[in-house]
């Protein structure tokens, strides 16, 4: 594949669209053809999972083991239809949320086992993996407080308990220290700017 497939990570409240924006524009003035996308989402179906799950569309919210099915089918329809199609056109693809948020959320968050979840993702995927991920962090609580203070109505997820939150941003940073490499944390508790400098230099260490 000819392009690169780079995603973001983290907790509620972190930042992420606005730090994923800010790099596709960031490489888009290097010449370098980039599409944006989410999950659960991305795709007319993905959408339609994304109200199911965040906001109970179907009239009922999903059981835990019905959640995990839902996040795996929008992967499964996103990748095949949008992420690798793009990658083999040779366009960088910049995703707010992947695998990792599987395992942060439903296995650390929900209790679910890690390696059976990694091997449901794989199969939904097809064994696509990002090249590089940028994880966002944030004290729970802060990120919390961001998603209270902001306008319109909280999904599902977001009404969880702290304690909820706080097993997802442990989550995502154990994951953070098996793949190293990968996985680069960026304490998205500063300021904007200082955030989107980190972002930026990350990328340009992974472009060299």
């Amino acid at each position: 594949m000819n392009g690169r497939f780079i995603t973001f990570e983290g907790g509620e409240g972190v930042g992420k669209s606005t730090h994923i924006r800010a790099l596709a524009e960031f490489l888009e003035l290097r010449g370098i053809k980039v599409l944006l996308t989410r999950e659960p989402g991305g795709t007319l179906l993905g959408e339609s999972i994304r109200a199911l799950l965040q906001h109970d569309a179907g009239g009922e919210s999903p059981l835990p083991r019905a959640e995990v099915l839902l996040f795996c089918a929008s992967r499964a329809q996103l990748c095949e239809q949008v992420i690798r199609p793009a990658l083999e056109n040779g366009v960088w693809v910049l995703c707010d949320r992947f695998e990792d948020s599987t395992l942060a959320y439903q296995g650390a968050g929900r209790g679910w086992c890690i390696d059976e979840l990694r091997r449901m993702s794989r199969f939904a995927s097809g064994g696509l993996a990002p090249d590089l991920t940028v994880l966002l962090d944030l004290p729970a609580e802060v990120g919390v407080q961001r998603v209270r203070e902001r306008a319109g109505v909280q999904d599902r997820i977001e009404r969880e308990d702290l304690a909820f939150h706080q097993r997802l941003r442990d989550g995502f940073l154990n994951l953070a220290a098996e793949e190293p490499g990968r996985i680069r944390v960026v304490d998205a508790n500063r300021e904007v700017e200082s955030v989107k400098a980190d972002v930026r230099r990350i990328v340009e260490e992974f472009l060299s």
